[in-house]
């Protein structure tokens, strides 16, 4: 499976009052590494592969995680960003957050490859087979 790997350093406005994280800024976070494993993975950004594939993108459905440890102003993560499962139009995506080494944050995601419904609205689409293969999984067949 391929991983997309970045680091962060945490900004002020990213916390709050007690001076850690403010828990929905590590969704934020986590938003833009999936964004960043999809770009790696397809060799464009996501605009560009939105396009090329005709879909408005890869909304989530479902999440979850776990707070180990708190992150704090001016610490530098690292995030370590996975797709752990493809099935027709969604797949899971899992996250780990580390600081000073240790794993602080675990979370996951379910994502749908979503298109333009022709009615109005959006509707779920295959994931395309090349998508699958690169994001490191056998297509289905």
């Amino acid at each position: 499976m391929l991983v997309f790997k970045r680091e962060l350093e945490i900004a002020f406005g990213d916390c709050d009052p007690a001076g850690i994280v403010y828990y929905p800024n590590y969704f934020r976070f986590f938003d833009t590494s999936t964004a960043g494993l999809f770009n790696k993975a397809l060799g464009m950004k996501q605009i560009e592969w939105a396009r090329h594939y005709e879909v408005l993108g890869i909304p989530m459905v479902d999440t979850g995680s776990r707070f180990k440890k708190p992150s704090r102003f001016g610490d530098v993560v690292t995030i370590e960003t996975q797709v752990t499962a493809c099935r027709k139009s969604s797949f899971d995506v899992t996250h780990k957050l580390f600081n000073g080494g240790d794993l602080s944050v675990e979370a996951n995601e379910t994502r749908v490859w979503v298109a333009a419904d022709p009615e109005g609205g959006i509707r779920a689409v295959p994931l395309p087979a090349e998508v699958v293969v690169a994001l490191g999984h056998k297509p289905r067949d």
